[in-house]
């Protein structure tokens, strides 16, 4: 054939320094663009063959991607389909170039460059990213058919001439440009072959290693895999983390294309610290892990995969587009965890409970960010007590109807955020034969708040948030020794020892603590909200001193001892709640010493 030169009519002097500044943020990607579309023509032919459209020898279809340091070239191989000249014309010159056209009217028109939808076949063109001169050297599959070289330097112009090829197939030969050397580096490109091709359909070679996994576990249909199959590839994933709880395999072809495989993994109460994430495919190639549109909220802390080709992506790929099909998949998504976790559930609560402290930190953040998810969950929620016994909410309320409910007809649920600190106030709680739930998530305040909105007649109290027969309060009206002039004498002793705070002397049973230290509900889980959201608290720690009216030892701060015995008492109330420190401690210790001699 004859070498032909042309020029590309595009209303613009060069293209391709829009292309380099905006089309893509991250220029490593013309290595994904480019094996990718190796993959498709090794794809293509492969599927010719089981149409009877070529029947020669498929052989073992490949890419290959070489680099040579001194002449500063990166070369990607296939085997696959090739190109005619006609071809080359059509794709490389017509189509990928109308596409950057159109790519060039809409980049002018917009002011927002990643919503530009990614439809302008203009992968091929992200090689001019970082090379000065690119040429392709293909063959096409077909009978009889020659060997082209293509070539163009950047601008509009190009080359076809004639070229040597033995066997069918396309090389592209990147010229690198010296602002782009980085990438004629061996560690560079594999790590971004392994970044962005590590389940690549179609075998990927470099320096004689296959650097993919051609048919991972999201591909197989789940009849074909085994528990072990999935362990195994969590592995590949995540090689430095546990095992995961269990897992969701994904496959749906209608209304939308998504396969994927999602993981729970072992959560701990630090779990924002978890760095982990779901990785989004597209035919198996690498786009992004951050999936915020896809899925939901709260299950962005599991691990695995997701591929949909169905999920729209900006020209660059590099961001999601919001449209009819990701807000189907998100709901998908928390669709098939809620009938997951109802499934687990069912068939063994018992194995559902032992994995509640991780799984627990999903179901509650769903319920909080997602009231639909509430709907779904709401028979397997769990609220586990001090006897490590589980309940549902419903199996709760029920429990809580017999002793539990205070005149107005709420029923009242204790909970302590810290069995240690809070073993005293448990303790009162146990002896008048209440429950008291362990309830020390991170995330509890929240899911408290949202419980108390979706059931009815329930509330959640902390066990020291005031004197048990204020937090459950039947309507029974209790008397204090104490005559009136005594409990001013009380409330004068006590108030200097406490600030701001308030002196409220209650009618308790006489076993009960002399003195102590209680903070409102509200209080309570305003300050634990504020350290969720990562805003600090601005209220000043306020709180008040309960003195117990009924405790004989009442009666001698009253009498003969005063102010002193008052002081060790308040001392021992704040030592209580850990609020004792510095020299106020020692002088506590100091003065217990003195007692004792």
């Amino acid at each position: 054939m004859t070498t032909e030169k042309g020029t590309i009519s595009i209303n613009t002097e060069n293209i391709f320094p829009i292309i380099k500044k905006f089309l893509y943020s991250d220029h490593e990607i013309f290595l994904r663009e480019l094996v990718s579309n190796a993959v498709d023509a090794t794809q293509k032919l492969q599927k010719l063959s089981s149409l009877g459209q070529f029947n020669g020898e498929l052989g073992e279809l490949k890419v290959k991607v070489s680099f040579d340091k001194d002449k500063k070239t990166i070369t990607i191989s296939d085997n696959g389909i090739g190109m005619t000249a006609e071809e080359v014309k059509k794709y490389i010159n017509q189509i990928a170039f109308s596409g950057a056209k159109e790519f060039v009217e809409k980049y002018q028109q917009t002011t927002d460059k990643s919503t530009i939808i990614g439809q302008f076949g203009l992968g091929f063109y992200s090689a001019f990213m970082v090379a000065k001169e690119v040429e392709i050297i293909t063959k096409s599959f077909q009978e009889g058919a020659e060997a082209v070289r293509w070539f163009s330097d950047g601008s509009t112009e190009f080359e076809i001439s004639a070229a040597e090829r033995a066997e069918r197939g396309t090389d592209v030969i990147l010229h690198i440009a010296e602002d782009s050397e980085e990438f004629l580096d061996e560690f560079k490109l594999e790590q971004i072959l392994s970044k962005y091709g590590k389940f690549l359909p179609t075998t990927i070679e470099f320096k004689e290693k296959t650097i993919n996994n051609p048919n991972p576990i999201w591909v197989k249909a789940p009849s074909e895999l085994k528990d072990e199959d999935y362990l195994a590839f969590y592995k590949e994933l995540y090689p430095y983390s546990e095992d995961p709880l269990f897992w969701i395999h994904l496959n749906v072809d209608y209304p939308f294309n998504l396969t994927g495989v999602l993981y729970f993994p072992k959560i701990k109460q630090d779990f924002q610290l978890n760095r982990e994430k779901i990785q989004l495919f597209s035919k198996q190639v690498f786009i992004t892990d951050d999936v915020k549109d896809i899925v939901p909220e709260f299950l962005q802390l599991l691990h695995g995969v997701i591929d949909s080709p169905d999920i729209p992506l900006n020209v660059s790929r590099s961001y999601l587009q919001a449209d009819g099909n990701v807000k189907r998949i998100n709901t998908y998504i928390t669709k098939k965890v809620g009938e997951k976790l109802a499934e687990l559930f069912r068939d063994n609560r018992k194995a559902f409970e032992e994995k509640w402290e991780s799984i627990g930190l999903f179901v509650k953040y769903g319920i909080i960010s997602d009231d639909k998810f509430y709907e779904r969950a709401k028979e397997f929620i769990l609220l586990k007590n001090t006897k490590n016994e589980y309940f549902t909410i419903d199996e709760y309320k029920t429990k809580l109807e017999s002793n539990q409910v205070d005149k107005d007809g709420n029923a009242i649920a204790l909970y302590c955020n810290d069995l240690n600190k809070e073993d005293a106030y448990i303790e009162g709680a146990l002896k008048r034969e209440y429950d008291v739930l362990i309830l020390d998530d991170v995330l509890d305040a929240h899911f408290l708040n949202a419980l108390e909105m979706k059931v009815e007649k329930l509330r959640f109290k902390r066990v020291d948030s005031e004197p048990l027969e204020k937090i459950i309060d039947k309507g029974i009206k209790a008397e204090v020794v104490l005559s009136e002039d005594e409990k001013k004498k009380v409330e004068e002793v006590f108030k200097p020892l406490i600030g701001n705070n308030i002196v409220q002397i209650e009618a308790l049973p006489v076993d009960d603590l002399p003195v102590s230290i209680v903070q409102t509900e509200f209080m309570r889980r305003y300050t634990d909200m504020s350290k969720v959201n990562g805003q600090a608290n601005m209220m000043p720690l306020m709180y008040n001193l309960v003195v117990n009216g009924n405790h004989p030892i009442i009666q001698k701060v009253v009498t003969e001892e005063g102010a002193d015995l008052a002081k060790q008492l308040v001392d021992l109330a704040l030592l209580s709640q850990g609020m004792l420190s510095g020299k106020d401690l020692t002088q506590f210790i100091h003065r217990s010493i003195e007692r004792l001699k």
